[in-house]
């Protein structure tokens, strides 16, 4: 049987299995792409749709075991991804060859451009200014410094300027990020001294090289002395060619405490621009614009739409989960509509469990200190007594557990650690839960108490 006809099959089989509009949502416009031995590949326009559909993964394998009496194991394969591998031709000897056009990895995301940057007053005067640098790189606003919380628009204002740059220019674009950029100058020091000379070499080509660097969450780089000093050289290398240097961070160049002086200084060169929380209507056309990507074959009253915006008020990331939650919470409860009554039900604790409302880091040191009867201040400084040192543990144990930050942006936090101070603490509390219920008693009491 071919792959159309099998997937014709499976269509008619799972109408019978699921609801209409499980169907219709989520099923509906997949693609069956290949197989292989005892792998289904199945094409997904959005990474929701492997989520939402996870619970249906038996019902899948069941229909194509029936319909051709093997035992595949289903794959989800978002179309971004596919389209990012179909630049590549495959020759006869295996090794791939990249299009003429693909030469250069830019790390763009093709999905986040200009026309679907939703503006407002609190962005209005950022997506200015980031327009003005992609028709113009090098020339106006060096460097472009975007500030702002976490998941307010600044990486999408990154990848759509280097976007609107590649698709209109032949310069070379690299988006990166201040970890990987601290990865590839530390690999350095890990290198043989026999290939140290090509390692270095390739450094420099990868972001000295380049016409346009981007460079996201740049506050990572505090407490690193030795990849500032190299980030300095770079920086002044690109500035001093002309080269367009856009960066992004969660605070101001001015509110960097332990990063040099001098690193500051050229930050503030350019045009530092602050992005605000996205205000009720901004936030209110947000979600219309992403529940329109879903594709939802039935009616959303705009009663949901407000409450929505009304319980997720800090950033884009909190509305984009609340969408996905209700739209999963519709599916297994087989509903026929999404009114407010549904929402309710399907968020009614969401607002809870927003990171950025109740479990961003400043909140559990403070929840945790007080607990312990430390200060905030004890558990940041260098004191390793076991009065502060335990509690600090534990914080950083909680901060991982409960928001979405990683051990280099926690250790920033607490006094700037190094991230594998955090990842050890992290380490010791999970081990030490698994034996001692006095911390499990504590832990439990930290998570009521926030």
């Amino acid at each position: 049987m071919d792959d159309e006809k099998l997937w014709n099959q499976f269509n008619a089989a799972i109408i019978d299995e699921v609801s209409p509009i499980t169907y219709n949502s989520w099923i509906k416009n997949l693609k069956l792409i290949s197989r292989d031995d005892n792998k289904l590949y199945i094409e997904i326009p959005m990474e929701i749709y492997a989520t939402t559909l996870k619970p249906n993964i038996s019902t899948f394998e069941k229909i194509f075991y029936n319909l051709t009496g093997i035992n595949y194991e289903i794959i989800f394969k978002l179309s971004s991804k596919l389209k990012e591998e179909k630049t590549k031709d495959v020759v006869d000897n295996n090794q791939v060859v990249i299009n003429t056009l693909e030469h250069w990895q830019t790390n763009l995301n093709p999905n986040l451009n200009f026309d679907n940057f939703i503006v407002g007053e609190s962005n209005n005067f950022a997506k200015t200014a980031a327009m003005h640098v992609a028709k113009n790189p090098g020339t106006i606003y060096n460097p472009l410094f975007l500030y702002g919380r976490s998941g307010i628009g600044k990486t999408h204002l990154m990848h759509a300027i280097g976007n609107y740059i590649v698709s209109t220019t032949n310069l070379k674009v690299l988006y990166t990020t201040s970890e990987e950029f601290m990865n590839d100058f530390t690999g350095i020091s890990f290198t043989n001294n026999d290939d140290k000379f090509d390692y270095v070499n390739n450094f420099k080509n990868k972001y000295r090289n380049i016409d346009v660097l981007i460079i996201d969450d740049i506050q990572y780089l505090v407490g690193a002395e030795k990849t500032q000093q190299e980030f300095f050289n770079t920086f002044n290398t690109l500035h001093q060619a002309n080269k367009q240097i856009i960066i992004s961070s969660d605070r101001s160049p001015e509110d960097f405490k332990k990063l040099e002086d001098r690193l500051k200084s050229r930050f503030s060169w350019g045009l530092p621009v602050d992005i605000y929380p996205p205000d009720f209507d901004l936030r209110c056309r947000i979600i219309k614009s992403k529940i329109d990507k879903y594709n939802i074959p039935i009616n959303i009253d705009n009663d949901v739409i407000e409450y929505i915006a009304n319980i997720s008020q800090t950033d884009v990331r909190s509305l984009e989960g609340a969408i996905n939650r209700l739209f999963a919470y519709t599916t297994m409860t087989l509903a026929k509509e999404i009114n407010l009554e549904i929402a309710k039900e399907a968020l009614g604790d969401y607002s809870s469990k927003d990171i950025y409302n109740v479990t961003d880091i400043n909140h559990i040191q403070k929840v945790v200190a007080e607990y312990y009867g430390i200060t905030v201040e004890m558990l940041k400084g260098k004191k390793r007594t076991a009065n502060i040192a335990f509690p600090r543990q534990v914080a950083m144990y909680l901060c991982r557990m409960l928001t979405e930050e990683s051990f280099i942006k926690i250790g920033l936090e607490f006094g700037a650690r190094d991230h594998s101070t955090v990842m050890h603490n992290f380490e010791k509390i999970q081990d030490d839960l698994k034996t001692d219920e006095k911390l499990n008693e504590d832990i439990k009491n930290i998570k009521a108490k926030m």
